[in-house]
């Protein structure tokens, strides 16, 4: 199997390098059919077609014509996606192409493939192009995710204690969960909020928690930018050592402030199953993000001082677990994470793959 990695492939604005020419005196390729691609990732993807065995010895290049669907959602702040035309040296199929730069995750390509001879006067000798295939790239992997991680890490700054998770929303929300849901806050589908290739977004079931608290008063902060209705819970109800935590993203929205995005699942739950093959498991005693550990025979809660936290707990939350009251602060609209696009510009967030 051949390999095309970010080094060997080259990049160029045209469909072929300047002086192709589809005839000429030596006998004209034929046309790549039957075009392959599977073991898609983020970022890479392996591809292969068939052409006449007595093109196999000519054939010194191969052109790829790489385009991005268009998408109604797709990041504003970003440049246009432009085509692109990517040229390798002829190696055995299938090949992997490789490039974080060209690839991003969960996102729809089309592809096209041609073939060439480069001859003595520096000209090419091309085929017809192929027919065109759709694929979409996949979610980060766990190696991915351990990245993000390690980069989260850097920045989390030291522990603080709290002991109660809340959750802002508007009064209505509480209401409808008391009178239609059996009192109890039922997990919802998570949006697209942060890494565009995070494996939690549209696939995983929670409820959202906050846990972060003031550093003056080791308190919850008055203001919030969900709601001016708070309900808290104790931290043990959702945290002890019957539960699994998992790292699930990092990431900003073009401001200073960055945020991590962790994972509760009481052990052998469904949303402790889909984290399991997904997300890197953190140690809840011995981490740098949200720790549960044993002191003086009590649990003892502890958050990153430098991070927003938005925790994800897979099961319902019964509301008389908890307390339900107004906050006295501002409604902070600008904070609001819901359907966040990620800063693909941000070196302390981003790694090097599909954004």
């Amino acid at each position: 199997m051949g390999r095309v990695t970010c080094m060997q492939m080259g990049m160029c604005a045209q469909a072929v390098p300047t002086g192709a020419k589809p005839e000429g005196s030596m006998e004209l390729l034929s046309t790549p059919h039957s075009i392959e691609v599977n073991n898609i990732t983020c970022d890479s993807f392996r591809i292969s077609w068939t052409m006449e065995n007595s093109d196999l010895e000519r054939v010194t290049h191969y052109f790829i014509d790489l385009n991005k669907k268009e998408n109604k959602n797709s990041n504003k702040f970003k440049h246009r996606d432009v085509p692109t035309k990517l040229v390798a040296k002829a190696v055995p199929l299938p090949m992997t192409v490789r490039g974080h730069w060209f690839l991003s995750p969960r996102t729809e390509y089309s592809v096209a493939v041609q073939t060439a001879v480069k001859q003595s006067d520096g000209e090419y000798l091309v085929s017809g192009w192929s027919e065109t295939v759709e694929f979409c790239t996949g979610d980060y992997a766990k190696e991915h995710l351990a990245q993000l991680q390690e980069k989260a890490e850097q920045i989390a700054g030291r522990m603080l204690r709290f002991s109660v998770f809340y959750r802002n929303h508007h009064k209505e929300y509480f209401q409808h969960a008391r009178t239609h849901c059996g009192n109890m806050l039922q997990p919802y589908l998570k949006d697209n909020s942060g890494s565009h290739g995070s494996p939690t977004s549209g696939m995983l079931h929670g409820v959202f928690f906050s846990c972060n608290t003031e550093f003056n008063t080791g308190q919850p902060p008055q203001d919030s930018p969900y709601g001016r209705w708070r309900f808290q819970i104790p931290a043990q109800r959702l945290f002890n050592p019957s539960t699994n935590l998992y790292f699930a993203d990092f990431y900003c929205m073009y401001t200073a402030y960055h945020y991590a995005i962790l994972v509760l699942a009481p052990k052998g739950s469904l949303g402790d199953r889909f984290c399991r093959d997904r997300l890197p498991l953190l140690d809840i005693a011995c981490n740098k993000f949200l720790t549960c550990s044993v002191e003086d025979g009590e649990l003892v809660f502890r958050h990153a001082q430098d991070l927003i936290l938005e925790v994800i707990y897979t099961e319902p939350v019964d509301l008389s677990l908890g307390t339900l009251g107004e906050i006295s602060g501002h409604q902070l609209m600008s904070l609001s994470t819901a359907d966040a696009k990620k800063d693909p510009s941000c070196k302390t967030c981003n790694i090097s793959v599909g954004r």
